[in-house]
């Protein structure tokens, strides 16, 4: 982290990069960097939503937990994303936890201080509008796939969404780093773990996608849109 700034990581968001340098230089003024260890929260349920947040380094779990105490995952954010966005609209307490998976490094900017800040940048109104719109709709098409798809067809149509969505398109093949733990694609589908291990292999030894630990492989994603007919 010594060799690049919090301006750098600021200027490498997809979110800002049409931001001029001194809007730039005046989001680095009001943003506070932290790091945070592996299994740390970021924030809990009932706390005060007074932050957006920006991960720079690591990746981070935002869930919900049931009155039962079951967790349902919602997403994993990578470098690059913004969490906590509701403040932005005006959410007075948070509903889900944040906690990291690994070792990060985090952006927090006050919501009153952000919401000034993108009066005098516009156009950073559509975009976050866009944002929010977009992860409700990923929310809600997750909440189709629990109602009408099986356990087999919520996995294929997860790899696709992941791909789509964090995937790199090199010829024909797609390629998605990092890949997940077969627990963790196990909660985000509401599917036994062992399920997950038995359709990954299965699609492996046809030769639709490879992966490790590392990395996922999708060899052919029209044979699982197919499936999913």
């Amino acid at each position: 982290m010594a060799d690049k700034s919090k301006l750098w990581y600021l200027e490498n968001f997809n979110l800002f990069s049409s931001l001029k340098q001194d809007s730039m230089m005046e989001l680095n003024k009001i943003s506070l960097e932290k790091e945070i260890g592996k299994n740390q929260p970021v924030y809990f349920p009932n706390e005060p939503s007074n932050s957006i947040f920006m991960l720079k380094t690591g990746r981070v779990k935002i869930s919900r937990y049931s009155k039962d105490g079951k967790e349902m995952i919602l997403a994993f954010i990578n470098p690059g994303e913004v969490f906590g966005e509701m403040a932005y609209l005006g959410e007075e307490e948070r509903t889900d936890i944040a906690i990291t998976v690994e070792p990060s490094f985090i952006c927090a900017i006050n919501k009153n201080d952000f919401a000034q800040f993108v009066e005098k940048n516009p156009a950073l109104n559509l975009r976050l509008t866009r944002l929010i719109g977009l992860k409700l709709k990923s929310y809600s098409e997750r909440i189709e796939d629990l109602v009408f798809k099986d356990s087999k067809q919520r996995v294929i149509s997860f790899l696709l969404k992941l791909a789509e969505e964090n995937g790199k398109k090199v010829g024909d093949q797609m390629f998605v780093k990092p890949f997940l733990k077969h627990q963790d694609i196990a909660d985000l589908t509401a599917c036994a773990r062992q399920t997950v291990n038995d359709v990954l292999t299965d699609l492996r030894e046809r030769g639709i996608i490879d992966f490790d630990r590392k990395k996922l492989i999708i060899n052919n994603p029209d044979a699982l849109r197919v499936i999913l007919k």
